[in-house]
């Protein structure tokens, strides 16, 4: 069994009561700024992991259309990164990217990020800002971030090293940790105890879901997917 389908229904609050019902009480709770883009997002996957600093060097000035249209270009033939972290990017993986503190820097944006789903990627997760965000909604693109930024990479930020621990939102991130987020928020389940968080967390749900659908009843309220507890209860009986 994929750990991570352990939590493809699962809320962001459910992980949480999970996890503080074997004593590890707010943990992997990221700040509330770092949060979904859009309403409505959900994603689950291990992190791949993206360590960044501020740079250290300056950008020069352009001098003609053409230079600035292809200033990433540019930037990067003189100073090559030494991560390439499509390279890295695995089939349902949540790329997390620390930003070192780096001012304002759209480094995740409409184009790249789209990118980075293309290569396999379910979602990404920044402390730092995104930019394009009407485009980056618009594509639901799943990404969720500390901020809105307006400016670009070259100059501001660079990349340091790929798939080693990191800290984001306040929370230390491992390859391989369960990443998933909601409207609540996101939360990180480190990799040794992510299967019996996800088991609590499962029974936690379907619990919650059943006293909603009866009280869905009780109302006379339409029934809707958050209380659809059959379609739920059978993906997990097949799962476990």
């Amino acid at each position: 069994m994929n750990v991570a389908d352990l939590f493809k229904y699962l809320r962001v609050v459910d992980v949480v009561d999970a996890m503080d019902g074997i004593g590890y009480f707010g943990s992997g709770l990221m700040d509330p700024e770092v949060r979904p883009l859009w309403l409505g997002m959900r994603f689950w996957g291990p992190a791949v992991t993206l360590r960044c600093v501020p740079s250290n060097r300056p950008m020069w000035k352009l001098d003609t259309t053409e230079d600035i249209v292809a200033d990433h270009a540019r930037w990067y033939a003189r100073y090559p990164s030494p991560v390439n972290i499509r390279e890295k990017i695995t089939p349902g993986c949540v790329l997390v990217t620390d930003t070192g503190g780096a001012k304002e820097t759209g480094y995740w944006g409409s184009n790249n990020s789209m990118g980075i789903i293309l290569a396999g990627a379910v979602g990404l997760v920044t402390d730092g800002q995104c930019r394009d965000t009407y485009e980056l909604a618009l594509q639901k693109t799943p990404i969720c971030s500390r901020g809105r930024g307006r400016t670009i990479i070259p100059g501001r930020i660079m990349e340091v090293e790929a798939n080693v621990p990191i800290g984001c939102g306040g929370v230390q991130v491992c390859p391989g940790d369960v990443v998933g987020c909601d409207d609540d928020g996101v939360v990180v389940v480190p990799q040794d105890v992510a299967e019996e968080v996800g088991r609590h967390a499962v029974a936690i749900l379907l619990s919650d879901m059943r006293g909603r659908s009866n009280l869905y009843g009780r109302l006379g309220l339409p029934k809707d997917d958050t209380v659809d507890v059959a379609t739920v209860e059978a993906y997990y009986q097949a799962l476990l």
